[in-house]
């Protein structure tokens, strides 16, 4: 197997503490990566929520920072994963190479167990492991059963040749360049938590076999013990001839563009109450997102995804009116949706920025629980580099005014900033969300200037 500690010219130390030598195939060693400029370090929710471990875990910002700088620029070399650490030599700004460890709990066989049962249960869990992913669900199905997949606060522990007793800019970087592997591949985060991709798919294709044969057993046992109610095939005759059984329809065409919504006119007078221009109106949406629903239904993985939430009537309003119908059928859904011409048209931009959770951060104003209240505080004290002064921030619940500006930051329930700005004695969404603050209050303040 590969040196981790080659690409740096380095002697690889010896394991600290009562690191255990990894069993075959329990360890993988991952080339040094190219700079990373210009790109963040994670994309995937499941690589955001390992920085988000480090930074919680971290009590220096100033190095996490620096450490996050170290990666970017490429000092970090081949990282070696095994069961319950992580390692790599990183070089500083000296060039002075330095072997450091990230440490992450690994789960106990009885842990391994539930999660490889709940697995095994929903199709849809392995085919997202078998294509590399990690859906949300799957992890929330875990910590139901008491298994915590992703690391939280605390759980990422460092040791590293400098000395540090803490996260210092070293792991830190580690850290960062291992965001990047998780992107790509989760297993190296199950492999950290102590299986290996082989011996996984190897424990989930011998328990869904099991499974298979439970089920078989069970239906030729009770095959004719109750005589059926009505005339047809037993299931265990069914199950038997799966495979000559013919195939099942065709799934239907996807269609390019939704139908053209039908002229109601007819020289007729409608009844009373009945607005011709709206209900051809409603028509033509409801051909849209039957097209829209069809091809969804067609994507790949659709049948694993969770269903999306219904909109409630008010949310359904501000969609309806973000198509642009004529000013008649703006002014009836903001008077059905208690809502001025003005609040419509602001609600409009917010959904155009982001959906649900964008109107949500313009209508509701919450109060972070404490712990999301400290990470977002965290989140904007480190956002800043540190030769760049941050902005002066009054606080009130989840918005943060810039002092003397006409700039906002709001914390949305999903951990988002989204950026507002003043507009005629109101606030207004400015852009989209960004994971990080000062990302967004950039474009804002952008925004701002403009404005002046």
């Amino acid at each position: 197997m590969r040196n981790p500690y080659e690409d740096a010219g380095e002697a690889r130390p010896e394991p600290s503490g009562d690191a255990r030598l990894p069993g075959p195939g329990r360890e993988r060693t991952f080339p040094a990566l190219p700079p990373a400029h210009g790109r963040g370090f994670a994309r995937t929710w499941w690589g955001l929520a390992w920085l988000q471990a480090l930074a919680d875990s971290a009590l220096d910002g100033r190095q996490v920072k620096q450490g996050r700088r170290d990666a970017r620029a490429g000092a970090v070399g081949a990282v070696s994963v095994r069961p319950g650490r992580i390692t790599a030599v990183v070089k500083d700004r000296a060039g002075t190479p330095c072997r450091c460890d990230v440490l992450l709990q690994e789960l106990s066989e009885a842990d391994w167990d539930r999660f490889l049962d709940l697995v095994a249960d929903r199709a849809g869990h392995i085919a997202a492991l078998l294509d590399h992913d990690m859906p949300p669900h799957l992890v929330e199905d875990a910590a139901a059963a008491g298994i915590e997949l992703l690391p939280g606060i605390g759980d990422l522990e460092a040791e590293c040749d400098c000395g540090a007793w803490d996260h210092c800019s070293h792991t830190a970087a580690l850290c960062h360049q291992t965001a990047r592997l998780l992107d790509e591949d989760p297993f190296v985060l199950l492999l950290m938590r102590g299986r290996s991709e082989q011996e996984l798919l190897e424990d989930l294709q011998a328990r869904t076999a099991m499974r298979a044969r439970e089920v078989t057993e069970q239906l030729a046992s009770s095959a004719g013990a109750v005589e059926p109610a009505v005339e047809g095939i037993p299931a265990a005759e069914a199950y038997a001839a799966r495979d000559i059984l013919p195939p099942l329809p065709a799934l239907p065409p996807a269609v390019d563009e939704p139908g053209a919504a039908p002229v109601l006119g007819g020289g007729t007078d409608p009844a009373p109450g009945v607005d011709v221009s709206a209900l051809e109106f409603l028509v033509g949406d409801t051909a849209a997102r039957a097209q829209r629903l069809l091809a969804e239904a067609l994507a790949p993985g659709h049948a694993d995804a969770p269903p999306q939430a219904a909109l409630t009537l008010a949310q359904d309003a501000v969609r309806l009116a973000a198509r642009e119908p004529d000013a008649r059928i703006v002014a009836r859904l903001a008077s059905g949706s208690g809502r001025t011409a003005r609040a419509l048209s602001l609600a409009v931009r917010a959904w155009e920025y982001g959906g649900v959770p964008a109107l949500a951060v313009l209508e509701e104003e919450w109060t972070p629980e404490p712990a999301a209240l400290a990470r977002a505080t965290a989140q904007l004290a480190g956002a800043w580099e540190a030769d760049e002064p941050p902005p002066q921030l009054r606080h009130d619940r989840n918005r943060w005014t810039v002092a003397g500006g006409g700039a906002q930051l709001r914390f949305g329930r999903d951990g988002r900033w989204w950026p507002y700005l003043k507009e005629h004695g109101q606030w207004a969404p400015a852009g989209p969300a960004a994971e990080d603050p000062a990302a967004a209050l950039a474009a804002v303040r952008g925004g701002e200037e403009e404005a002046g």
